[in-house]
């Protein structure tokens, strides 16, 4: 079975994760896939498969007689589905020998057009399989599933030279709870790659620093009628805060390794209004500069309305993996030689977000990220190629190989 045939059967199972649930997983439909898939894996001949009552899956392919002195390799993916847009009823499009022109999403009214995703263009020739406009497509990450199957059952199959391959599926990655849970030393990898990446060829070692922080102002609010030197409007307050950080950081102005603040959500009223904001930046040092300007910025509005008007809490979400994966750069050398076997040229770019793999690196798991082959995530207009499916499950098979020889 190909990759791609793997994925149209993954993208039919509802695995939308819940981001106002407190449950572990988040929603129980994750459990669905996560069933399918210890399944699966045991059909390919994988028998050492548990599925915990997390929703976390960890399977183990003991290595070759004669390889067990090789590093074990381990290989993550995450079933859930972004919960940005609806993830239920997927009914995907498959167009064979794509004309590299825009293409009608069904009857949703939606056109996937190539002069907002220009890439397209270089995708004519191919399968693609794209929404119906009314939902997500689930690449993310389902890809990364079908992809990391199909390498290990061909492998099986082949009969090929390997050390211990460990492979982990987890939920809830979509909403930053994927590695919480994740049990490292139960996996067994010295080294992992999680495959949940965009575009094949891509490596992925550096993401940003992240935090969260949230102001809460405190105004007072009294009849408009006798107002004067009484009333303080919480929500302009608000928008005093807004102004006072750098209009050229936002996540519509930067690429790159350029850092933002985000403001997420604003609500409230005159007497009370509460600010989110999420802090990014890839260097460390101008990451805790941005936490600082927003410390000042609460010192200053509370020397100029009071102490006690603007409360400020800040919490950490997670850090560059770039330290972890510097001492052990193989990971990402092997990557690119892998890649470059494909007939492809190795991109290595900084994830503007975070990953699990950012996560599983400061838990002592190594893990850069590898692309799936797939484009624009989170919304109507995700698509993925057959043949980028193909290349993606070649080089997971080379890292591999690489690390057997």
């Amino acid at each position: 079975m190909r990759a791609y045939e793997r994925l149209m059967n993954y993208v039919k199972v509802w695995t939308t994760s819940d981001l106002d649930s407190e449950t572990v997983p988040s929603a129980g439909r994750e459990f669905e896939l996560a069933r399918r898939l210890v399944e699966e894996l045991k059909d390919i001949g994988i028998q050492e498969t548990k599925l915990d009552d997390k929703c976390y899956i960890y399977s183990v392919i003991p290595a070759t007689p004669g390889y067990e002195d090789k590093p074990a390799i381990g290989l993550i993916a995450h079933m859930d589905t972004a919960p940005d847009f609806g993830g239920k009823e997927v009914c995907p499009q498959v167009i064979h020998d794509y004309d590299g022109e825009d293409v009608t999403l069904g009857e949703s009214g939606r056109v996937l057009k190539t002069a907002e995703f220009p890439h397209l263009k270089e995708l004519k020739g191919r399968t693609l399989i794209t929404t119906d406009g009314t939902t997500l497509l689930g690449a993310d990450d389902k890809a990364g599933i079908a992809e990391i199957l199909t390498a290990v059952q061909e492998i099986l199959s082949e009969n090929m030279e390997h050390g211990k391959i460990c492979i982990g599926f987890t939920p809830d990655e979509e909403i930053a709870r994927g590695a919480k849970h994740f049990d490292v030393e139960q996996f067994g990898a010295l080294y992992a790659y999680t495959v949940d990446g965009s575009k094949e060829g891509e490596i992925q070692f550096e993401n940003f620093n992240a935090s969260t922080a949230y102001f809460t102002i405190h105004g007072v609010n009294v009849h408009t009628g006798s107002a004067k030197d009484i009333l303080v409007n919480a929500q302009l307050l608000a928008m005093e805060i807004q102004s006072l950080l750098p209009q050229d950081e936002r996540p519509e102005t930067t690429e790159g390794y350029e850092g933002f603040f985000h403001l997420m959500n604003m609500s409230g009223s005159v007497e009370l209004t509460t600010m989110k904001y999420f802090i990014r930046d890839h260097d460390g040092g101008n990451y805790r500069k941005r936490q600082e300007i927003l410390w000042d910025i609460e010192k200053r509005m509370n020397e100029k309305y009071g102490e006690g008007v603007v409360e400020l809490k800040i919490e950490e979400s997670y850090r560059n993996m770039k330290e972890k994966i510097e001492p052990c750069f193989h990971l990402v050398e092997n990557a690119k030689k892998a890649i470059v076997r494909a007939g492809i040229e190795p991109d290595i770019s900084p994830v503007r977000g975070g990953t699990d793999g950012a996560r599983l690196s400061f838990k002592g798991l190594p893990c850069p990220n590898l692309g799936t082959g797939g484009f624009a995530f989170h919304g109507p207009y995700e698509h993925i190629t057959v043949e980028g499916m193909d290349l993606v499950v070649k080089i997971i098979k080379d890292i591999i190989r690489i690390y057997a020889e």
